[in-house]
């Protein structure tokens, strides 16, 4: 099974490297995408290097997505090519994680009307006026869509992310 991660400068180290590791401890293969395929720095200087540009990901050769908070997703939801990605495991019905604020890029994709989830309670209003329930939780699962609010919740995330992957299987 592969995972996509898609992230950018000033990503939320821990929610980013805890996932990344996470997944790959259960033995699926992930990847990561950004604007171009050089390295890129968190917010608390832990870097890493992009396997795919954002154009170059063809989802179709994913099983699940990622999204890690900080503030990446700010920059990552003006970007077509991203929005075009988030559609399709959406569209499709394929799991989803999102954290922090990682949910902007699904605001901005037009994807959470009729959702029930969660974020950083700065982005509540945001979440509420895209259509989407908000639930101030650990964490929330509708459908695919797996959420969390920020780096505390972050055991129970993975935990909830990684049976909805083997529910799959």
């Amino acid at each position: 099974m592969k995972i996509l991660f898609i992230t950018g400068k000033d990503f939320e180290d821990l929610e980013l490297i805890y996932p990344l590791h996470r997944l790959k401890e259960e033995g699926y293969e992930v990847k990561i995408a950004a604007n171009d395929t050089k390295e890129i720095n968190g917010k608390h200087d832990y870097s890493v290097k992009p396997d795919l540009s954002f154009e170059t990901v063809d989802p179709e050769e994913f099983d699940a997505l990622v999204i890690p908070g900080g503030k990446a997703p700010e920059g990552i939801r003006l970007n077509k090519s991203a929005l075009k990605v988030v559609k399709h495991f959406f569209n499709e019905e394929k799991p989803v994680a999102t954290i922090c604020h990682g949910p902007q890029i699904l605001i901005s994709a037009g994807v959470l009307k009729g959702r029930k989830g969660t974020s950083v309670i700065t982005i509540r209003d945001d979440v509420e006026n895209a259509g989407a329930s908000f639930e101030n939780r650990e964490v929330v699962v509708d459908r695919n869509w797996v959420s969390s609010r920020h780096p505390g919740d972050l055991y129970i995330w993975m935990k909830k992310f990684v049976e909805v992957l083997k529910d799959l299987k």
